[in-house]
């Protein structure tokens, strides 16, 4: 049960590539849902600084191979036709706090990758390699080194920077007329206690844009200073055209757990529509922002609590931004959102924005006076995370991205942890922890139709066209974080679909055994 089952499907000329929770790799056929070959990654099953869940969050595609970054700390790009290694290699150490959850890029010949571990005390990075052969091209640290930019937004004669986090849970989003890479970064290390860091703490919580050939920072807009509560952002950048204020703007936007939509130009990083310092409450001890970025707009889930939970007491009405030491605060958000890894989607057509969501109250505690750094590997927290005797509710939210305004947005009886895509025609597909895969009519969120998979569907569906057929196809395998039941099945729609012999994909039994049909 520790395997979560969150990737995306990648389909390319009649095959569907897709990676499990324990980084094993199928190939299997549209056309007939068979199996063409299997990569199994055998990770070794004592690693110990995976955070959130053995999971994997999609391959990359490009140059005739498939790439997927592991749990390992390994880069492996395998052949496209026959699933054999064409090359690997060690892009980072698991013993020294480094997985990949998400999914590589392919861009222009190279292959990108973003490294997890924030909670393990680690200086986060994205790494570029040669699709080729893997040798390294070029490093972005998302913790700014002495004489770098940002590098005084931590503290001086410290070496908190070394262990500062901002590490990356996503995919970047490039754009290839600028030539940019867009991603949005974790929170500082220590999670919990803002005294062993003073200062905004930079590129934490940021959105961060570089050179994708080169690596080199163009810009950032830091989305939470000093983050205190693990609002970092690890839901994926979208980059969208829209008109705002009477034009076409090229923008880029991305819901955090914090439970706004920031958006913002992305040629420069200059908010679109406004986003405000506002003075905030204050702990000293924490040495707490003054301020915090609040976009104009709506939030896409409740940002306070208006009834105290049975046993706690509330302070500051339980809002956003209520700073906290060691006695403790309860809040809105919670530490797992907002938004958290599940995508968002957008419509072009309509400029709204669907993002998916959770509502729970968290219980913030934290902060050591004399806290020291971390050993290579070792959780570094300031505290722990702390949930609350209550039940989650899942949001399920449309934004109209010209005004950050919500234009419909629907309350779940569990949480929200899939991600959405849209279609032409006016649908949103997205999973529910109880196993249905739905479609949402986009004009106002009402169900249109379900189908039930058997397990978790906590995984982006595809929506593709092959043979002049349009196809819908998703993974079934649930996840740690949704507490949904677990499975490990692809299932494939259309509209001329009806159940028939397909194949359950596992990563338990070799790929010849005999499988369940779907």
């Amino acid at each position: 049960m520790k395997y979560s089952g969150e990737a995306q499907p990648v389909v390319y000329q009649g095959v569907l590539y897709i990676v499990t929770g324990a980084d094993d790799v199928f190939a299997i056929s549209v056309k007939t849902g068979q199996i063409l070959w299997k990569y199994q990654a055998n990770l070794d099953q004592s690693i110990s600084t995976v955070c959130c869940g053995w999971t994997s969050r999609g391959v990359a595609l490009g140059d005739g191979n498939v790439y997927v970054g592991q749990l390992d700390g390994r880069l492996v790009a395998l052949d496209e036709k026959s699933g054999k290694p064409v090359w690997s290699i060690q892009a980072e150490q698991w013993q020294q706090g480094y997985t990949i959850t998400a999914a590589p890029l392919y861009y222009d010949g190279m292959v990108i990758a973003a490294f997890a571990g924030g909670e393990n005390g680690v200086r986060g990075r994205v790494k570029a390699y040669d699709a080729k052969d893997g040798h390294l091209i070029w490093t972005f640290y998302t913790i700014p080194g002495p004489g770098e930019i940002g590098h005084d937004t931590w503290p001086k004669d410290s070496d908190a920077w070394k262990y500062g986090g901002a590490t990356v849970w996503q995919t970047p989003a490039v754009d290839p007329e600028l030539g940019l890479l867009y991603f949005t970064t974790g929170n500082p290390g220590p999670d919990f206690n803002g005294r062993i860091r003073p200062g905004d703490n930079l590129f934490a919580n940021s959105m961060v844009a570089i050179e994708a050939k080169t690596g080199k920072y163009r810009w950032h807009f830091q989305q939470i200073h000093h983050d205190l509560w693990d609002y970092d952002g690890p839901n994926p950048v979208m980059l969208f055209d829209a008109k705002v204020g009477g034009r076409i703007r090229k923008a880029a936007a991305e819901a955090n757990k914090a439970g706004w939509v920031y958006i913002l130009d992305r040629t420069n990083g200059k908010p679109l529509i406004g986003i405000d310092e506002k003075p905030v409450p204050q702990e000293p001890r924490q040495f707490t922002s003054p301020t915090q970025p609040i976009p104009r707009g709506d939030a896409f889930v409740p940002q306070s609590i208006d009834v105290a939970p049975e046993g706690f007491a509330l302070v500051n009405q339980g809002r956003i931004f209520t700073p906290f030491w060691a006695e403790g605060v309860v809040a809105k958000p919670s530490a797992r959102g907002g938004a958290n890894w599940p995508a968002s989607s957008y419509d072009p057509d309509t400029n709204d924005y669907y993002v998916c969501a959770t509502d729970a109250p968290n219980f913030f505690k934290g902060g050591e006076d004399d806290q020291k750094f971390p050993q290579a590997g070792q959780r570094y927290l300031g505290s722990a995370f702390g949930g609350m005797p209550l039940p989650a509710n899942g949001i399920f939210a449309a934004l109209d991205m010209k005004t950050n305004r919500l234009v419909w947005q629907h309350r779940w009886k569990d949480s929200c942890y899939s991600g959405s895509v849209t279609t032409e025609g006016g649908l949103i597909f997205v999973g529910r922890n109880d196993g249905r895969l739905t479609a949402l009519n986009s004009s106002n969120g009402q169900r249109l139709w379900e189908f039930q998979t058997g397990a978790g569907v906590n995984a982006p569906a595809s929506v593709f066209e092959y043979e002049g057929d349009e196809y819908v196809a998703v993974y079934s395998g649930g996840s740690l974080f949704a507490g949904a039941p677990r499975g490990d099945s692809i299932f494939l729609f259309s509209l001329k679909g009806a159940l028939m012999p397909g194949t359950e994909i596992s990563s338990q039994t070799p790929a010849a055994a005999p499988a369940e049909h779907r």
